[in-house]
């Protein structure tokens, strides 16, 4: 009904449904106020605050005693958690002082000796003989430099008249760019610097410049996408491997990327993928946009437990019906604490249970439980706390606005129940995706160095070398020192035997022939 304050109805009914139509229209403009003013807060937050979801121990105490209706005198410990101080670890006692230099570190000795006219004796006269010496060390720097290989190929030729043209050349070993210019060391040390240490191409090309080599910025780009196609059949194997692990953790970010018929960047994904301990790789995938397709591809013939967010393009693995979700509790959590601001009691209630959850987990690690003994102990203590709360969301459910921050995080977790809780059936699954989160963190720290990917072909290049420089971190290894020794022999290995680059299993040849050289050393000394 339309009116002014010129023109007010006459008759009483036609004044009270004016005045029910201003309180409906009030009430939904409250309500808009309202989730404007969540909106503002959260991107405050996420642009100024802090980033830490940490709550008041001393509040979740409080709320969690009221969901559980315990009596004032019983310990949270007996339930499952100490929501309240948490007794402080012993720290580990760290000697003051310089600590020793690592040992495998090469020593150069530097004598610094006294001055022949120095050396008389002030009493006698005699000349002082030597009869020890102080050492101390001291850490120097030499910066990384480049060298010229001349690779000399010598050639053999009969003398005998007779045997005219018959001339051998020795064979040069192979290369990681057929006739290109970077040998194994230069070209692992530009992908590492990109893909490991988030140095972009532009930076790397003004640090050669001042050793005196001029490279564009073009030419190094081209040489990481020829190492990306080296790398390619041990990355597809590497895949290959991951598939076959028994729980794939995964997840996805942005990244821009270059488009040539738009004025600015389109949005492509990186995926990530983490095999288990049978497969302890991390890997990554490319493309050009987020539809089903993408998870499809490269998880096909995966069968086992996928670990992720609930994202619906997941849905058309799980409808094989061989593969199963396990939901996020990160996520799940994180929607509680973003409803504090508009409905503190209940949301701090929520959060004081997902902390008792998550002192179940921490509780397994301290322990160092295998499967098995997760399982009983997730039984014991988690699952009477996931009971009590299904309980607490469906009674809130009906209390609060569903579009509601609180409403929309008590419908994310009912609606999702089923995966949220799925972790509590196998003590090999995790109570949330956290892993697959930190992996990606890699790409997010580097697109804030090197901003855009300069085109598809370029994602699917970055995809593959990050699962190298990932995976070299997750087992330890110095990603300059693997990558050098595969770009130096992969063209030249038997594609059968490729199995035997794998990080891991570099890694463990590796130890084996060290191990065999100090056996060696030591029979010598004998």
């Amino acid at each position: 009904m339309e009116t002014s304050s010129t023109q007010l109805p006459a008759d009483l009914a036609t004044c009270h449904q004016l005045i029910r139509d201003l309180l409906e229209k009030q009430s939904q403009d409250q309500f808009l106020i309202d989730k404007l003013q969540h909106q503002l807060e959260q991107m405050l937050r996420h642009r100024f605050g802090q980033r830490a979801e940490r709550i008041d121990l001393n509040q979740l105490e409080l709320f969690a005693r009221e969901l559980l209706r315990l009596p004032p005198d019983q310990p949270l410990e007996q339930v499952g958690e100490s929501t309240g101080r948490r007794q402080k670890k012993e720290k580990k006692h760290t000697p003051h002082g310089r600590r020793p230099l690592p040992a495998h570190l090469p020593r150069e000795r530097v004598e610094h000796d006294v001055p022949s006219a120095e050396r008389g004796c002030q009493k006698c006269g005699l000349e002082r003989q030597r009869i020890s010496e102080e050492t101390s060390e001291q850490l120097e720097y030499q910066p990384a430099s480049l060298k010229v290989l001349v690779h000399v190929r010598f050639k053999y030729a009969c003398l005998n008249p007779e045997c005219e043209g018959s001339v051998i050349t020795a064979d040069k070993p192979w290369q990681p760019i057929e006739k290109g210019l970077p040998g194994p060391g230069l070209l692992s040390h530009v992908v590492v610097s990109k893909y490991a240490d988030h140095l972009p191409l532009n930076r790397q090309e003004g640090i050669l410049a001042r050793q005196g080599v001029e490279l564009s910025r073009s030419t190094l780009c081209g040489w990481a996408m020829s190492a990306a196609e080296l790398v390619k059949p041990l990355y597809e194997l590497m895949w290959a491997e991951v598939r076959q692990s028994k729980v794939v953790p995964t997840d996805d970010t942005t990244v821009p990327v270059q488009d040539r018929e738009r004025t600015k960047t389109k949005t492509g994904r990186l995926w990530t993928c983490l095999g288990d301990r049978g497969h302890p790789y991390t890997v990554f995938a490319y493309t050009p946009d987020r539809s089903r397709e993408g998870p499809a591809e490269f998880l096909r013939g995966f069968s086992g437990y996928l670990q992720a967010d609930a994202y619906a393009g997941y849905n058309v693995l799980y409808d094989t019906g061989r593969v199963i979700w396990v939901g996020c509790n990160a996520h799940a959590r994180r929607k509680f604490v973003e409803a504090q601001t508009s409905d503190p009691a209940r949301a701090l209630t929520a959060l004081a249970v997902y902390r008792q959850l998550y002192e179940v987990e921490r509780q397994a690690k301290e322990r160092g439980l295998d499967a098995r003994g997760r399982f009983e102990l997730r039984q014991q203590k988690a699952k009477p706390l996931w009971d009590a709360f299904h309980e607490w969301l469906k009674k809130n459910a009906l209390e609060v606005l569903p579009k509601s921050p609180l409403g929309e995080a008590i419908g994310y977790l009912l609606g999702n129940w089923e995966g949220l809780t799925r972790y509590l059936e196998d003590g090999d699954l995790e109570i949330d995706n956290n892993a697959a989160e930190r992996a990606l963190r890699l790409i997010v720290v580097g697109r804030k160095n090197w901003l855009f990917a300069g085109s598809d072909r370029g994602g699917r290049a970055a995809a593959i070398l990050y699962s190298f420089t990932a995976t070299c971190k997750r087992l330890g290894i110095d990603p300059f020192a693997y990558l050098r020794d595969i770009f130096a022999c992969i063209a030249g290995h038997p594609a059968n035997r490729l199995a035997e680059l794998l990080p891991d299993r570099w890694l463990a040849a590796r130890k084996a022939d060290s191990a065999s050289a100090i056996v060696a050393d030591a029979l010598a000394v004998r």
